[in-house]
């Protein structure tokens, strides 16, 4: 049984590993924005490419470091695991990407960050996670500052159906099982970026299914194979989507995937909530983009989540 202190050491890693992994997660919405509106790609499209230039950049990745490969062998009872974890992420994706499209920004990221509440209920039931009352404080004021740094207090942004209500609350559910997924491949002794690499190319795998499969009629698919080539002749715009895949989103998940070798998924996920609030920072110092009082609030209360964790295990 780890010592004191040597618990400590593996928090205070994990949390570090895991702020650093929403701060990098936080650029890509800025990306996928300039994207969408200067190309107008498809969401889809774009998610299934993203994945597929992640996948690309860690196999190289591994054959510079190992010529022969050996970062990418895992056992075989393994595989039907990790393809099952490619299912959740690529799913994941498409639901969040949906549920954009349905509901519209600010809403789609605070359903998505219903994830925390989920994360914990399900960690609590399916990996025995504890469930204490600080960490259930810890869901409250992470969800309530999530709702004002993404403006949701506006009644107009709830102006949807019940099927973009769903999409959202779903999304937000196959983040939780992608979370507790994570967690349960560290305790198999699965390599984090190995991990990363079967559940991306996996979840690519899936997401060229949803695109092709439904025939276009899913909001931001493919209509006809060439539309997969939709950036065409913009070498700009194929340079960007590949930086958001090979920078931060591959490292963005890769060390969020580290964090939970540390750290139950019920405090990674939530210490990745942090990730709207570097997104308004950085939109304000980069974009010129002003922060009201009430997301300066919101800001807070999360910030607030997750030192009432820090704190508590520190005693």
């Amino acid at each position: 049984m780890p010592d004191a202190p040597s618990s400590l050491s593996r928090l205070t890693r994990g949390y570090s590993v895991a702020l650093f992994s929403a701060l990098i997660l936080s650029t890509t919405a800025i990306l996928i924005r300039y994207l969408t509106q200067t190309y107008h790609l498809p969401a889809l499209i774009l998610a299934f490419w993203r994945d597929v230039f992640v996948s690309l950049t860690l196999f190289l990745a591994f054959l510079a470091r190992r010529p022969r490969l050996h970062g990418l062998r895992i056992a075989r009872q393994d595989l039907p695991y990790l393809i099952l974890y490619g299912l959740a992420l690529g799913v994941m994706n498409a639901l969040w990407t949906l549920a954009v499209a349905l509901n519209g920004a600010a809403v789609a990221t605070v359903l998505v960050y219903c994830s925390v509440a989920f994360t914990a209920l399900l960690a609590w039931w399916f990996l025995h996670e504890s469930l204490t009352w600080v960490k259930l404080l810890a869901v409250v004021l992470s969800l309530g500052g999530c709702i004002l740094v993404a403006n949701a207090l506006d009644p107009a942004a709830w102006s949807v159906n019940l099927l973009g209500i769903l999409t959202g609350v779903l999304s937000g559910l196959c983040y939780a099982i992608y979370s507790l997924m994570g967690r349960a491949a560290s305790q198999r002794g699965l390599n984090p970026w190995t991990t990363l690499f079967y559940t991306f190319s996996f979840a690519a795998l899936f997401l060229l299914a949803f695109n092709v499969l439904p025939g276009g009629r899913l909001p931001g698919t493919a209509a006809q194979w060439s539309d997969f080539l939709w950036l065409g002749s913009a070498p700009a715009g194929w340079g960007v989507l590949f930086f958001l895949a090979a920078g931060p989103t591959l490292l963005g998940f890769g060390l969020y995937n580290v964090s939970l070798v540390y750290l139950p998924s019920s405090i990674a996920n939530l210490v990745v909530t942090l990730e709207p609030v570097f997104t308004a920072l950085i939109a304000y110092f980069a974009l010129g983009e002003r922060l009201t009082g009430l997301q300066v609030l919101g800001s807070l209360l999360i910030l607030s989540a997750v030192m009432v964790l820090r704190l508590s295990e520190r005693r």
